[in-house]
C-alpha cells in the first residue's frame, strides 16, 4: 500500500460518517422514512407510530415515536420550543454534520417543562431579543433526532398531541438558507464518495482537532476547487479507490470485533458515542470522560458507530448494549432456542427494553405477533415466585404460556439483540451492574 492509499484509508475512516450522515439526511428529508414523511429542512417531521420493519433505518428503536428534523441554519438561527411533557420521558438530540451529539433537550437534560431556546449556527453573533438559551451548533447543518417515550397503542393518542406543540420558529432577519451543495454526479463511484467529502467538509468544517487533520489531508484532493476529480492524476485515482476499499474493510472489521470488555457477550458500548471532543452546547456534558482521548480511535469509533447505529446518544442520556453470541461464544442463530434470566432488572431512571436485529442490515425482524421488542412497559410480561424475568428468544411461536407471554422472536438466520437503557443509573455506567448471558436451551 503506498503512503497516499494509507492516508486515503485513513481519510475513509476520518470522513465516513459526515459523507454517510449527509446522503442520508438528504434521503430522509425528501423521501421520509416509513411513517417519517418527507419534511423541509428547518421543520419538524413526526412518525406516527411506533418504528416496524418498513422502517429500514440501521438499529431503529420500537420505544419511542420518533420526531425528526434537519436544519440548515446558514440562513440564520431558529427558536425552538418544547412543550410541558408532565414528566414524561423523551428528548431532542442535537448532532452536527459529522454525527458528534453536542446537545440535549428533554427529562435528564433540562427536564419537562415548556420552554424556548435560540439554535444558531456557527459565528452567529447577531441579537437575542427574548434572552432564550442559545444551542451553539458547531456545523450549519444540524439533525434534531426527538424521541417521545410510548409504550404502545394506547399511548400513542397522548404522543400524537404532543408532537403538536414541539415547533421551529425562523429568526426575523432569516435569509433563504444555502442548502447543501452537490458534486459531480458521472465521476465513477469511489471518487463520488471523495467528491462530497470534499464538498461537504468544506462546507461544514469540523471543530476543534478535527480541523487541524483536515488540514492534513490536501494531497487528496480535499482543499481543491471546481471539480478536481473530473480529471484526476491517475496516481491519484488509483490511490482513491485503493484507499476507500481499504478504509471500509477496516470499518467492516471495527464494526463486528469482539468487545475486550464485554461481560457474559454484552457490549456495552458505554464510550462508543464519546467521539466529540470539542462542541458541546445546553445538556451536552463538557466532561473527560466522556471524551474519546484518543483521536484516531476517536475516529474510528465515529465511522463504527455510523455503520451500526446511526444517530445514538451518548450513555448518560441511554445505554445501548447489543449481543451476538450466547452462553458458549456461538453466534445467535433463528434455527436454535435461547433464553435470557434477569434476577435484576436494568437499574434505570426512565425504562429499558430489549430489541431483536437482524444481521448484518441490522433492521426489525417481521414476526406473526408484530412484537420487536419487550421490556418493563411490554403488557402481560410474566415473572417467576421470585421475581426473577425470562425472556424467551426463538422464531417460532412457544408452547409454553409463560415462555409466550415472554417471547421475543428471532429471524430464522442470525441474529443482533439491542437493549437500551434509558436514562441509567449509575450502577450501569460504572459497569458494577451487569447483563446476563443468553443461553441456549436446544
Amino acid at each position: 500500500m503506498t503512503d497516499l492509499t494509507a492516508l486515503a484509508a485513513d481519510a475513509f475512516i476520518f470522513g465516513y460518517p459526515l459523507v454517510y450522515n449527509v446522503n442520508s439526511l438528504q434521503v430522509i428529508s425528501g423521501k421520509g422514512m416509513g411513517s417519517l414523511p418527507a419534511t423541509p429542512f428547518n421543520q419538524f417531521g413526526f412518525a406516527q407510530k411506533l418504528a416496524t420493519p418498513a422502517d429500514p433505518f440501521v438499529s431503529v428503536n420500537n420505544d419511542t415515536v420518533y420526531a425528526l428534523a434537519q436544519l440548515d441554519l446558514s440562513g440564520g438561527p431558529l427558536i425552538l420550543h418544547v412543550p410541558d411533557t408532565d414528566g414524561a420521558y423523551y428528548v431532542l438530540q442535537f448532532v452536527d454534520a459529522w454525527t458528534n451529539n453536542f446537545a440535549y433537550i428533554g427529562r435528564r437534560a433540562t427536564g419537562t417543562s415548556e420552554a424556548d431556546y435560540l439554535i444558531a449556527g456557527p459565528g452567529w453573533d447577531g441579537q437575542n431579543p427574548g434572552n432564550l438559551p442559545v444551542i451553539d451548533a458547531p456545523t450549519n447543518v444540524v439533525s434534531i433526532v426527538g424521541r417521545l417515550a410510548c409504550s404502545g397503542p394506547d399511548d400513542l393518542p397522548r404522543v400524537l398531541e404532543l408532537q403538536k406543540h414541539f415547533t421551529l420558529t425562523p429568526g426575523s432577519t432569516n435569509t433563504a438558507p444555502a442548502g447543501i451543495p452537490h458534486g459531480n454526479p458521472e465521476l465513477a463511484k469511489p471518487l463520488q464518495f471523495w467528491d462530497q467529502l470534499r464538498l461537504w467538509s468544506q462546507t461544514y468544517p469540523p471543530a476543534g482537532d478535527d480541523r487541524d487533520y483536515l488540514a492534513g489531508l490536501g494531497a487528496l484532493g480535499l482543499h481543491d476547487q471546481g471539480d478536481p476529480y473530473a480529471s484526476a492524476d491517475p496516481e491519484l485515482a488509483a490511490a482513491l479507490t485503493q484507499g476507500l476499499s481499504a478504509g471500509q474493510k477496516r470499518l467492516e472489521k471495527a464494526a463486528r470485533a469482539e468487545d475486550p470488555n464485554a461481560v457474559n457477550g454484552w457490549q456495552m458500548s458505554l464510550h462508543l458515542f464519546d467521539y466529540n471532543r470539542s462542541s458541546f452546547s445546553v445538556g451536552a456534558l463538557d466532561d473527560d470522560k466522556w471524551k474519546i482521548a484518543d483521536r484516531d480511535a476517536a475516529y474510528l469509533d465515529r465511522a463504527v458507530a455510523a455503520r451500526n447505529a446511526l444517530w445514538g446518544n451518548h450513555a448518560y442520556e441511554a445505554v445501548y448494549p447489543q449481543i451476538y453470541v450466547d452462553d458458549s461464544g456461538n453466534q445467535l442463530n433463528g434455527s436454535n432456542r435461547y433464553e435470557m434470566t434477569f434476577t435484576e432488572l436494568p437499574p434505570v431512571d426512565a425504562f429499558w427494553s430489549m430489541t431483536m436485529y437482524s444481521t448484518p442490515e441490522y433492521y426489525l425482524v417481521d414476526n406473526p405477533i408484530d412484537r420487536y421488542s419487550i421490556g418493563d412497559r411490554t403488557a402481560g410480561i410474566r415473572f417467576a415466585d421470585d421475581g426473577s424475568l425470562t425472556i424467551t428468544l426463538q422464531h417460532d411461536e412457544p408452547a409454553d404460556p409463560d415462555a409466550k407471554a415472554n417471547w421475543l422472536p428471532t429471524p430464522e438466520g442470525d441474529f443482533r439483540p439491542m437493549i437500551r437503557i434509558y436514562q441509567p443509573r449509575e450502577a450501569v455506567l460504572d459497569g458494577s451492574y451487569t447483563l446476563p448471558a443468553i443461553r441456549r436451551i436446544t
